[in-house]
């Protein structure tokens, strides 16, 4: 099995958060945006592939993934923004529940912003190769993109990999952050047990770098936060 996704080109803060440049037929799409001022890192990191950015879709709302939506859509003038139908509304400041949804407390850094997307998506669409996964409970309209070309899943935020492979349905050491931002994590669970379902052959998370054969990694993240 190759070590490292063919498809994907990491970006990261620190090591401490991610985005990534997924290749397409007609240049790139950016998968999440990291924190704030991000945009010329993410810029030069395409300029180095040769590509153009062609697209962002965003995993989902918190802070330290669209933060620096803005500063692209004005170094890339015309590219697309694409986040989930659910989750865009976090974008504009309405932190209001869906009937049916958990009564539980939205955590987590929610921004807003001033652009606004050109467009959005549901699970099952396409996002150029990536295909379009619901995995709520981080927040309400999470997902996760899975590239069928290597098996290569985005998680997003449903797992992270500081410090070992975990779900954020559960706070655990050393990297707790991301689990204490989760809105509803009977939910989060749910969704990771899904995400394992597709078995990927990489993990590409929003903190934490990329693990190859992820799967019996992902099975004991699982069991721990259950």
């Amino acid at each position: 099995m190759p070590t490292s996704s063919s498809s994907i080109t990491r970006i990261s803060r620190a090591g401490f958060v991610n985005a990534y440049l997924v290749a397409e037929d007609d240049g790139l799409t950016v998968v999440d945006t990291m924190v704030k001022g991000s945009g010329k890192r993410i810029v030069a990191a395409a300029q180095r592939l040769g590509q153009p950015i062609k697209r962002i879709a965003l995993t989902h709302a918190h802070g330290d993934h669209v933060g620096s939506v803005d500063e692209l859509a004005k170094l890339v003038p015309g590219v697309e923004v694409l986040i989930s139908t659910r989750d865009a509304r976090f974008l504009t400041g309405d932190k209001s529940l869906d009937p049916g949804e958990p009564d539980d407390k939205l955590r987590g850094g929610y921004v807003t912003l001033a652009t606004r997307p050109t467009s959005t998506f549901a699970p099952g669409d396409r996002v150029g190769s990536l295909e379009v996964v619901a995995a709520p409970g981080h927040t309400p309209g999470h997902v996760a993109f899975f590239d069928p070309r290597d098996r290569t899943l985005l998680a997003g935020d449903a797992y992270t990999t500081i410090g070992g492979v975990a779900t954020t349905a559960k706070p655990g050491f050393p990297f707790p952050l991301a689990a204490m931002s989760t809105w509803s994590r009977a939910t989060e669970l749910d969704s990771a047990k899904a995400l394992r379902a597709l078995e990927p052959a990489f993990l590409a998370p929003g903190h934490g770098k990329v693990v190859a054969a992820p799967l019996a990694a992902m099975d004991a993240a699982i069991a721990k936060a259950s």
